[in-house]
């Protein structure tokens, strides 16, 4: 089983280093404070979302056009949008 790329060997590891560190007394706090930074994030990252989408929704495709590239190894195809602001 892995976590962010752990083990569960690795996980014990730290798990035991925290321990250590801050002590069992302190681990509930510590826990809460993770949470609570968690959920901030979160409903951050939500309201910057729903600033982003009256933006978005005020733009407009004007043209649309398929561009080739030369690259190595293999010519890629791009697309390339003109945008432009409704007003």
């Amino acid at each position: 089983m892995k976590f962010l790329g752990l083990g569960v060997p690795e996980l014990l590891i730290i798990l035991a280093v925290v321990l250590l560190i801050f002590g069992p007394k302190n681990l509930p706090k510590l826990g809460g404070a993770i949470g609570k930074t968690m959920k901030g994030l979160r409903s951050g990252m939500k309201e910057a979302e729903a600033e982003l989408k009256p933006a978005e929704e005020q733009l407009e495709v004007v043209e649309e056009t398929t561009v080739e590239v030369e690259e190595e190894p293999v010519a890629k195809k791009r697309v390339v949008k003109k945008v432009v602001t409704k007003e």
